[in-house]
């Protein structure tokens, strides 16, 4: 199985990107390979500077890069030859099972939605991020950045979609999927937050257990919790703020330290042909090796193609 990585990807590439490889090598199977793509040169030079030699490293060569701050469609298009390029290239061949990268995230949603392209049925995919549970467990919240405004049927396919993933990566039998409102009786909420919990309330395919409030959002009340792309990333970066806080004032708590972006690695976009998962953009080697062993257990449950079935019935 290979997962690829943009190696030049980040504002700390390919320093970082090539230190999460060497993390992640002591605890990488015999049938995983990490395929580099990337400027060759820049990739030896890193890997030579940490005396790595692995027959699980492949480098691929790509001499464009996108940066962090070009126009995503703009410059997926002119840059065919860029490092993101190349790896939704060679996911859409089937050369590799995944691809992740902590480059420019609006190129990597370009790239998505016109090389592997949405899953048959799915509106718009969504963007995911694993939240912390008081009980131990992994919850998700999605979408949390790609759909700013949604309408109620999109929201029901985000709730179908976090299950699915919920179930097969995370290990949930049954997850429940929960609404974020702003109450939890049935008639709170926007029009759209009510007309999607019409649609939730009817789909026999999901354990919906209705609305849950912000204040649960790391309770064990759900293990799915669906809102807009708006709604979601304030969520997110609220959280990436209180665990810095607690950071500047000493405090150090397991739970807390979840919060970190380091830990959760990565945001998987869900509802697309192939595994891909985007990184932050300051990803640190940890974050590197998280998002890494993210992308190789979509890879290993073939979450796209679990994904493709539900949806194609």
């Amino acid at each position: 199985m290979k997962i690829a990585l943009d190696a030049m990807g980040g504002d700390f590439a390919p320093e970082a990107n090539i230190e999460g490889v060497q993390l992640l090598l002591d605890n990488l199977a015999d049938e995983h390979q990490i395929v580099l793509i990337g400027r060759q040169g820049e990739i030896e030079e890193q890997l030579a500077k940490r005396e790595i030699n692995s027959s699980a490293i492949e480098i691929i060569h790509a001499e464009e890069v996108i940066g962090m701050h070009e126009h995503p469609t703009k410059a997926f298009t002119q840059k065919q030859n860029s490092s993101i390029g190349v790896g939704f290239h060679l996911l859409a061949k089937g050369d590799v099972q995944a691809f992740c990268s902590a480059g420019n995230t609006g190129a990597m949603h370009v790239g998505a939605m016109f090389t592997i392209k949405p899953c048959e049925g799915i509106i718009r995919p969504a963007l995911a991020s694993a939240a912390p549970r008081e009980n131990g467990s992994k919850g998700l919240i999605l979408d949390v950045g790609a759909n700013a405004d949604c309408k109620p049927d999109m929201l029901l396919q985000f709730g179908e979609l976090g299950a699915i993933y919920s179930e097969y990566v995370h290990g949930i039998e049954k997850p429940k999927v929960a609404l974020i409102n702003l109450g939890e009786e049935e008639q709170k909420g926007t029009v759209v937050t009510q007309a999607a919990y019409q649609l939730f309330k009817n789909d026999s395919r999901i354990n919906f257990v209705g609305n849950i409030e912000g204040r649960d959002i790391f309770s064990d009340k759900s293990d799915v919790m669906v809102c807009n792309g708006f709604t979601g990333n304030v969520v997110l970066k609220m959280a990436e703020s209180v665990y810095h806080l607690l950071e500047k004032r000493g405090f150090t708590d397991p739970f807390f330290d979840q919060l970190n972006y380091e830990a959760i690695g990565g945001s998987p976009i869900l509802g697309v042909n192939g595994n891909v998962v985007i990184g932050h953009g300051v990803s640190s080697g940890l974050a590197i090796k998280n998002m890494l062993l993210q992308s190789i257990k979509m890879a290993e449950t073939n979450l796209h193609l679990k994904i493709r079935d539900a949806f194609g019935k």
